[in-house]
């Protein structure tokens, strides 16, 4: 097929994707949907809305659902956000705070329902009678209120959904916030909220900017962010924020068996609880709210995205729990994406740290939904040949989930306008380097053969090594890297680590000075202990993010552990081989990026340099005590009682280690019915097996 005629993926319905057309698109929106977060959640300068930001997620979310087994470790569907500033202290939150999956209509939300229905095995009746509290969903910033004996002791934002910065201070300020709650409470309770500003007091806040002379807000949500994130409590004193209560976190006693009674005890206590919300019995139901909503949504005086459905019971919410970065009981139904049409100036390429070439069109900046966009991009070669995209042409924009908006379609010529420019024409060569550029077959990817000598490769290699999901250093940024490496003072990621010893020079350095060089040696000392997850991921091994570097930390402990097993992994076929390839989540195309990577005498040198100027690589946390702490477990056959979904959650959530496959290292096999091989294999090895009756019972769960 032609350049001409291939279709592009990123344009395909995720059903008429082939399986590499799948693995291209899933790598496009995971960098993508990357880059956006970092916008959103570390800048407080989100560019796009949400409904855009929720079509490239949706569609990842789509092209998994089809190919399961080329799930990312980088998914977006497995990771949130970014890690907290480090302006703000850091606190962890007692029970994870996740966000929440996305749908645009009844059809999608009906999906949803039976995913949820499925999981916990109910028939058809008894999914008709599931309950939904629906929510209006405020566009403003989540927090996480701590009480103790009642009392206000601390506020965190989401963060990176597992530890957030601590803002108490500038929370303190707020009138909605009660600092001591009405009535009794658990000694010890998270409460989850999104403060917010009124559309009112954003117009008077950017008032105060201009007449200042201040740069002003794009939208309500980021001068909320910023005026919550500052670090004088007094400027957000003077700044009107709002506080909707909404869920739960952590709580030491159970306060009600419904989210609607929730909502009615945070009332009680003091909250204000968003007015609008409602009890909803069908996705028919569901679909009118959603209409009704819609039609108020330009009168509120808050900006709100679409709507929350929760299932009501809570002793559901807690069997469902949650998968990657969401809640399998709630999801967001999200209105719909703006577009644009500009004028697109040149092509450029960008080479990424595993050698991708990516083209990304530079515009004339255009307005789209209060978001000035400059840049979109172009995805592969097939794109920009089958959309037939060349340099001057007047081009339909859309911002749908990315930092770089996509572009969508060419605008026909007029009758009266100049002629097209020639097609253009993709480079062979790395643009950096000059290395000879591969297409594998049946990729829709251009990669630089250059690997570690081509400094666009080494410099975004070292750019991802020191960033907020990895060793997280602060004042080494993009262009510092960059800056350093053109110098010699980087080459390799121990390099950063010997930069203390260049103070006086780097301080010498235009726009630096001895106490910016001082503050440098200070972060990058404060980063030489790291935990072994961070550390995994911060190595840049291709496939292997933040999700599966958690993954491998868990499974492992210890780095010298992880390490040697690695090493050996590199044997096909061994034991370490093949347990690597069946920790869930992992999967034998990981296992081989692992191996690849632990087969390469630089990357082992590199391993000992970095090693050696590190103080500390943190051991794993170990799982609390208990029946099933440390234990592998698999599954096999088919359960009765509950899915094998929920099995394997109570399994994780227990400490055990969930695998796909039997081995020497299988510590227990849980058979339901029609078990076959894996049955079998355990009995070969002398491996524990329990029923499913058993295994109920081993867990704690009640009998059937």
């Amino acid at each position: 097929m032609s350049p001409d005629t291939a279709p592009d993926p990123a344009t395909l319905d995720s059903a008429r994707l082939s399986e590499d057309q799948a693995r291209a698109e899933l790598e496009r929106l995971a960098r993508e949907i990357h880059r956006l977060d970092r916008a959103y959640y570390e800048d407080d300068a989100p560019e796009v809305t949400d409904a855009e930001y929720d079509a490239l997620r949706r569609r990842n979310l789509d092209i998994e659902t089809r190919f399961p087994r080329l799930r990312r470790d980088d998914s977006p569907s497995l990771r949130l956000g970014a890690a907290p500033a480090a302006a703000f202290g850091r606190h962890r939150h007692l029970v994870p705070m996740l966000s929440l999956d996305n749908v645009f209509d009844r059809a999608d939300f009906e999906s949803f329902v039976t995913r949820a229905a499925r999981f916990l095995g109910l028939d058809e009746d008894r999914t008709q009678a599931l309950r939904f509290v629906a929510e209006p969903k405020i566009d403003g910033l989540s927090i996480s209120l701590t009480y103790e004996n009642g009392r206000f002791v601390r506020g965190t934002t989401r963060g990176d959904g597992t530890e957030g910065e601590d803002v108490t201070a500038n929370l303190r300020t707020l009138r909605d916030l009660p600092l001591r709650l009405k009535g009794d409470a658990p000694a010890l309770v998270e409460i989850r909220g999104e403060v917010f500003l009124s559309k009112s007091a954003f117009l008077a806040i950017n008032a105060d900017q201009a007449a200042a002379g201040h740069k002003l807000f794009a939208n309500p949500r980021n001068a909320a962010a910023g005026s919550l994130r500052q670090l004088d409590p007094a400027i957000t004193a003077r700044r009107p924020l709002s506080l909707f209560a909404y869920a739960q976190g952590f709580a030491s006693d159970r306060v009600a068996d419904t989210h609607w009674d929730y909502l009615t005890r945070l009332h009680q206590w003091g909250f204000s609880v968003n007015p609008l919300s409602r009890v909803v019995q069908s996705a028919a139901t569901a679909e009118s709210f959603m209409d009704d909503i819609a039609r108020e949504r330009s009168g509120l005086e808050y900006d709100i995205d679409g709507v929350v459905y929760k299932i009501d019971d809570l002793a559901l919410q807690d069997r469902l729990g949650f998968v990657g970065r969401a809640p399998r009981w709630a999801i967001a139904w999200k209105f719909p994406a703006e577009q644009a049409i500009t004028r697109l100036i040149r092509i450029d390429i960008q080479v990424g740290r595993t050698g991708a070439l990516t083209p990304v069109a530079t515009l004339e900046p255009v307005n789209v939904g209060g978001v000035i966009v400059t840049r979109a991009t172009l995805h592969n070669e097939d794109e920009i040949a089958r959309k037939d995209i060349r340099e001057g042409d007047l081009v339909q924009i859309q911002r749908a989930g990315d930092v770089i908006p996509q572009v969508l379609a060419v605008v026909p010529p007029g009758a009266d306008d100049p002629p097209r420019n020639d097609p253009f024409v993709f480079p062979h060569e790395c643009p950096i380097c000059h290395s000879r550029a591969e297409r594998p077959p049946g990729e829709v990817v251009w990669r630089c053969t250059g690997g570690l000598t081509c400094p666009a490769q080494v410099v975004e290699r070292l750019i991802h090594f020191v960033s907020r999901d990895a060793f997280d250093i602060d004042g080494l940024g993009e262009r510092t890297i960059t800056e350093f490496h053109a110098d010699g003072l980087l080459k390799t990621p121990a390099d950063i680590f010997r930069l203390p010893d260049h103070e006086e020079d780097i301080a010498r350095r235009e726009g630096w000075g001895p106490l910016s060089a001082r503050n440098l040696t200070a972060a990058i000392r404060a980063q030489q202990t790291i935990p072994l997850a961070r550390f995994i991921y911060a190595l840049g091994i291709r496939r292997i993010g933040a999700s599966n570097a958690r993954l491998l930390a868990r499974h492992y402990g210890s780095y010298a552990n992880w390490f040697e097993q690695m090493r050996r992994a590199t044997t096909v076929g061994s034991d370490e081989r093949l347990a690597l390839g069946s920790i869930t989540g992992i999967g034998s195309v990981i296992a081989d990026e692992l191996a690849a990577f632990f087969l390469e005498d630089h990357n082992i040198a590199t391993l000992h340099d970095l090693t050696a100027m590190l103080t500390t690589i943190e051991d794993e946390e170990a799982p609390a005590e208990g029946a099933l702490s440390g234990r592998t477990i698999v599954f096999t056959g088919t359960l009765v009682t509950m899915s094998r979904p929920e099995a394997k959650a109570v399994a994780e959530r227990l400490g055990a280690r969930v695998t796909d496959s039997v081995s020497k290292k299988t510590d227990l096999v849980v058979l339901g019915a029609d078990a076959g091989s894996k049955a079998r294999k355990a009995a070969e090895l002398g491996i524990d097996t329990l029923d499913e009756a058993g295994w109920r019972e081993l867990a704690g769960l009640p009998p059937a």
